[in-house]
């Protein structure tokens, strides 16, 4: 089975309730119909709205959502793509390794409802200064455990870049995914954990975590090239 990952964008006319309901209704409803083993959209909806000050659009055009679909294989991916067609203004499309690092058990998704909190989506870019091997070593073996350690993230999935399936699609090398809490949506301090033993902010603990943090991104991104998309997960097929 082969994990396929579409940033979808909608239609200037089309509000963004509109398109949601589209994605979740008879898009989701045609993709299951077409043999999609397992699916989750991802959409930049009203319940994410709190977490605005985290996007990054580093992109001639933000992306409104992201549609994951597993199939057997993604060389008969024409159905699905044709359906996506069919209910988004625009998509690109990428064949992708997905290591979870960090499996949801905290919050696991319930078919066919909002998983919990926020799903951050993160679209990386090799920086020219490494080598594919020295990037995906720093970013997998390295920064993983200091994400897991600085970060209240309870879902954490790396998707690295396989192949590109549509022409003129933005050059990214790896797809991230990040469950967090509702509070880390507007709460640098629940974002990243800083709490002390009663449970209130802690400055000392806040500044430390995202100086390790920042320091440990910069060895594999270029922050210039960085596009953050927060997003709200709906899991129609797990």
């Amino acid at each position: 089975m082969e994990k396929l990952i579409y940033p979808v964008w909608k239609s200037p006319s089309q509000s963004l309730a509109e398109f949601k309901a589209a994605l979740l209704g008879p898009m989701s409803d045609a993709l299951l119909a077409s043999g999609a083993k397992k699916l989750r959209i991802s959409i930049d909806d009203e319940a994410v709205s709190p977490a605005a000050q985290l996007r990054q659009e580093n992109i001639e055009q933000m992306m409104h959502g992201v549609i994951s679909i597993w199939v057997d294989s993604y060389i008969y991916r024409e159905k699905q793509q044709a359906i996506l067609g069919e209910y988004v203004d625009s998509y690109h499309g990428y064949l992708v390794t997905e290591s979870e690092a960090i499996v949801n058990t905290q919050h696991p998704a319930v078919e066919g409802e909002r998983t919990e909190g926020m799903n951050e989506i993160v679209f990386l870019r090799k920086p020219e200064r490494l080598a594919r091997h020295e990037w995906i070593d720093t970013w997998h073996n390295s920064h993983t455990q200091v994400a897991i350690d600085t970060q209240s993230t309870f879902g954490y999935r790396q998707n690295v870049v396989a192949m590109v399936l549509t022409d003129g699609a933005p050059p990214f090398d790896a797809i991230v995914e990040e469950n967090f809490p509702a509070a880390a949506m507007n709460s640098p301090h629940a974002f990243y954990d800083a709490v002390d033993e009663n449970g209130q902010p802690d400055n000392a603990k806040l500044n430390e975590r995202v100086n390790i943090m920042v320091e440990s991104c910069a060895r594999f991104i270029d922050f210039e090239q960085l596009v953050v998309l927060p997003t709200s997960e709906y899991s129609l097929k797990l």
